[in-house]
């Protein structure tokens, strides 16, 4: 019979989690892409295709927050990129997923726009600490804890 240990998982384990969470975060991009190059064009155009390019930067943002690394923040976006891109090349029957409408360059420009803002922010706020990058990881998660409070934030520090 074999004793279960306690505590910290050694560290080929921890190591098979962390890829297995970039991994996840990589599709969930991908996932988030694909369904929204269908979905971009709902009712209401083109508030629809907004709240999905806030969605992606919500997703890059909280994903660097919640595994502390610089790639937990990039793989959504580039899962996200990936796919919302290959979908809006035309394919060789003439037809396109992703149209030149207002709504669709809002989900394509906006979408990969709101990705990068959210990879950048999420690299240099909730990177490893370093000195010089607590200010500012301070005041995001000040931001977001009072986020649930009050419906506008009004007041920087």
């Amino acid at each position: 019979m074999g004793t279960i240990s306690q505590g910290r998982p050694d560290s080929g384990r921890r190591a098979m989690i962390t890829a297995a969470s970039y991994l996840l975060l990589l599709v969930l991009g991908g996932l988030q892409g694909m369904i929204g190059s269908f979905y971009y064009s709902n009712s209401p155009v083109p508030l629809v295709a907004i709240g999905l390019a806030v969605l992606i930067f919500a997703t890059c943002l909280f994903a660097g927050w919640g595994m502390q690394t610089r790639g937990a923040g990039v793989l959504p976006a580039v899962g996200w990129i990936a796919a919302s891109f290959i979908l809006a090349m035309p394919r060789a029957t003439g037809s396109v997923i992703i149209t030149a409408t207002s709504a669709g360059e809002w989900y394509l420009y906006g979408g990969a726009l709101a990705a990068g803002v959210g990879a950048v922010i999420a690299i240099f706020a909730w990177s490893r600490p370093r000195a010089g990058r607590a200010r500012l990881r301070s005041h995001l998660v000040g931001l977001i804890s009072r986020w649930g409070d009050s419906p506008v934030v009004t007041e920087c520090n």
